[in-house]
């Protein structure tokens, strides 16, 4: 399938736009269904593990769709210089370091409605991250972000 043959849904983005993007863009992709009965909510393919070049374009791109995000929990050691709080556009967002594997994000919007997203690592070949995203935002899928990694091949490139 090409990129003129996929099917525009809201809130995806074509799969053009993952072979040059400089850090700070978010490649996001969100589960496009009410029920949200997947494992995972969606997936993010990072450009670097700069957490201040990265998180504020991801921030950003989650606001305009699900509304004020509150909250990112990540696994701090696979990120460079994890803070303890960020501003994104006026906002301050807190950021939780928890030992969730470098596979996963976890974003809460107000109090309790939390989003679990695929981390793609950055040094992905992108046909194999954008295997990995669109798997991750399947409203069917009950495989966990590791093992979507393992399967499509998603590991990073040396």
């Amino acid at each position: 399938m090409t990129d003129s043959d996929t099917p525009h849904l809201p809130g995806l983005l074509p799969d053009a736009i993952h072979h040059a993007v400089r850090p700070g863009t978010a490649l996001l992709r969100l589960e496009t269904t009410q029920e949200r009965g997947g494992v995972l909510d969606g997936a993010w393919w990072p450009r670097s593990r700069d957490i201040h070049a990265e998180l504020p374009g991801l921030i950003s791109a989650l606001t305009e769709h699900l509304g004020p995000i509150m909250r990112v929990g990540l696994d701090g050691s696979a990120w460079e210089d994890l803070p303890a709080r960020l501003t994104v556009d006026d906002r301050v967002v807190h950021i939780d370091s928890f030992p969730v594997g470098d596979d996963t994000v976890l974003i809460t919007r107000g109090d309790n409605d939390h989003f679990a997203l695929l981390v793609v690592p950055p040094g992905a070949a992108p046909d194999a991250a954008r295997a990995a995203m669109a798997r991750a935002v399947r409203a069917d899928n009950v495989t966990r972000a590791e093992q979507i990694l393992i399967d499509t091949g998603s590991t990073p490139r040396t």
